[in-house]
């Protein structure tokens, strides 16, 4: 069993967390209970430590046409200073990560990738390079902090001069003084809050880590961990790699077509999402809320009378809804709200109810 990796954070709070593997990462998943931390980020602001995510620098000549070819997102579309929700295919449209492409310089970019794909996604985009473009995997030089939550801006705002209200979303600032450390201050956000990512040197995590929660400590701010993340990002419809996204799910399929642009020319798996998006994919990803007693977890099956027609992607009991739901991926033909489905709980099949989704969505 290789040893699982940590983060630069890892000696600061590994006292107080409960500690679990991730991806191959040793990864706090709770700090002071999920529900806590949860609703600390619905109503004031939490702390997380996402330094495990990766980071790749893709800079030259060539590296807008080695990310174009790439993403399904367009990418010639950004300005310095913008960042951009978007996802790596297969040549049959199936994902091999989603990511973020933040746009740093003239011919230079960074994608920001998921934790447990580092390895796997570094192999794909050097397998695909061409022409006057480096890459370079930067993972382990970089920690991430994300700051998210209705108070997040006027915390951090207390650590830098900065005017972070110029930072709209899906922008970011580079360079900018934190509390006599210097980062990469983005508004992208996975929890459905607003918020902030924070990338810098990795040796300077901790003291911006502390800073933080110091500078919170009257409106509330709690370190988080994985967990809340998960309710967080779940409730607000956001995919995880490896639940609503994976190498045999497509971006159509889950419900991400805004990030698909097949009229930006070439890009792998563009036959196929083109086709799907203009005329449906075969399965879709829809919201399901129980009426039995019961909570709908990941690959539970989904049955429609004797039909199997889906298994759940992600379920809980919501903390904000307080009611259980999941997310399931199923044959299209049932994916209408109002359609009744059973979902097998430990051998029972309990009734559910297809529902619109996004279960949260914040007022602005």
């Amino acid at each position: 069993m290789a040893e699982l990796k940590k983060t630069p954070l890892h000696s600061v709070y590994c006292e107080e967390a409960k500690m679990v593997p991730f991806g191959g990462w040793e990864m706090p998943v709770q700090f002071s209970g999920i529900k806590q931390e949860h609703e600390t980020v619905r109503t004031r602001a939490g702390l997380f430590d996402v330094s495990h995510m990766g980071e790749v620098l893709v800079k030259g000549p060539d590296a807008l046409e080695l990310i174009q070819r790439l993403t399904t997102n367009d990418a010639a579309k950004l300005n310095v200073g913008d960042a951009q929700y978007s996802i790596m295919c297969y040549e049959n449209g199936g994902t091999v990560d989603d990511l973020l492409v933040y746009r740093i310089g003239e011919q230079e970019y960074w994608l920001v990738i998921n934790a447990a794909n580092i390895e796997k996604d570094v192999k794909w985009i050097l397998k695909h390079r061409q022409g006057d473009v480096t890459v370079e995997n930067i993972s382990d030089q970089i920690a991430q902090l994300a700051l998210q939550g209705p108070s997040a801006e006027t915390v951090l705002q207390k650590l830098t001069d900065t005017d972070l209200s110029e930072i709209k979303f899906f922008k970011f600032k580079n360079d900018v003084a934190l509390a006599g450390v210097k980062g990469l201050v983005s508004r992208t956000g996975y929890t459905g809050e607003d918020g902030f990512e924070i990338y810098l040197p990795a040796s300077d995590a901790p003291k911006l880590w502390q800073a933080i929660l110091e500078a919170g400590k009257e409106a509330g701010v709690l370190p988080c961990g994985l967990g809340a993340r998960d309710t967080l990002r779940f409730e607000a419809r956001l995919p995880l790699y490896g639940q609503e996204l994976s190498e045999t799910i497509t971006p159509i399929e889950a419900g991400l077509g805004f990030a698909v642009k097949p009229e930006k020319g070439d890009f792998i798996g563009r036959e196929v999402l083109a086709v799907q998006k203009a005329e449906g994919a075969p399965r879709k990803l829809v919201g399901l809320e129980m009426i039995d007693r019961g909570i709908p977890r990941t690959h539970y099956p989904v049955y429609h009378g004797e039909e199997k027609i889906g298994e759940v992607t992600t379920g809980t009991q919501s903390p904000t809804l307080k009611k259980n739901v999941g997310l399931a991926l199923i044959n299209a033909e049932y994916a209408n709200p109002g359609e009744e489905v059973e979902v097998e709980i430990r051998g029972k099949r309990l009734k559910a109810i297809v529902v619109k989704t996004p279960f949260y969505k914040r007022a602005k």
